[in-house]
């Protein structure tokens, strides 16, 4: 009778553990959103946020209307008031796929939403938020950005990941209509605004683990994380 109940007993532990490890992986499994393009990008939980794991891609506002772009892609935008823009690096579409598009701030503040429904983009509070969670803004670059040379340039100084944030370099279009940085620098728009003409924005380079938080001219043309609405 006493080896029967042990026996009940060790099979309930082993059940419960069972279901304890089951749920650890089912939360460390991949998630993915799709934007309206159709794009699908892998997502990573940090702290208490979700974040998406690659640049924004999409040519379409989430109500499926389409944002322009110009041409040349190189065309000087610095007379337009709300330029509403958006670019493959270098006007080259094969850079999409790594490094996603660039767009100026007017596109990703507009109301129709860049990102998927059930996203946003993060205000420099919630960039805040996961810096301060990641040991603040001296020693966070490093644990975002994607190790190795394969995107960042030499020597991706400090770079970990080990957040799985996999920050990639998609570099910067200037309002004159120059491409530059790609391979050196991460730079993502937030919806801070700091003026009627400048946003804030958080920015991460090959050679530094820190994280640089600023403002620049809204016609810059950024990158863009998606964090998931709470």
């Amino acid at each position: 009778m006493r080896m029967r109940k042990e026996m009940h007993l060790l099979i309930i532990i082993v059940t419960v553990l069972m279901v304890i490890i089951r749920c650890k992986k089912d939360a460390t499994e991949t998630v993915t959103v799709t934007d309206i393009d159709g794009n699908i990008y892998n997502t990573v939980t940090i702290g208490t946020q979700v974040w998406m794991k690659e640049n924004l891609k999409t040519t379409k506002y989430s109500n499926g209307d389409i944002i322009g772009t110009t041409n040349p892609s190189t065309l000087d935008i610095t007379s337009e008031a709300t330029p509403k823009y958006q670019w493959a690096y270098d006007g080259n579409e094969t850079n999409v796929a790594t490094y996603g598009r660039l767009y100026t701030w007017f596109v990703v503040s507009d109301s129709r939403n860049v990102c998927p429904t059930g996203w946003h983009l993060p205000s420099d509070a919630e960039w805040t938020t996961l810096i301060t969670f990641l040991g603040g803004d001296s020693v966070a670059g490093g644990k975002l950005k994607e190790i190795g040379t394969t995107h960042w340039t030499k020597p991706n100084t400090g770079a970990t990941n080990e957040t799985g944030f996999t920050a990639l370099p998609g570099g910067v279009r200037q309002k004159f209509g120059t491409f530059m940085y790609t391979g050196n620098t991460g730079t993502w728009w937030n919806s801070t605004e700091n003026s009627a003409a400048s946003a804030y924005y958080t920015s991460i380079g090959y050679y530094y683990i820190f994280v640089d938080r600023y403002y620049l001219d809204k016609l810059y043309g950024f990158s863009v994380r998606c964090l998931q609405n709470s």
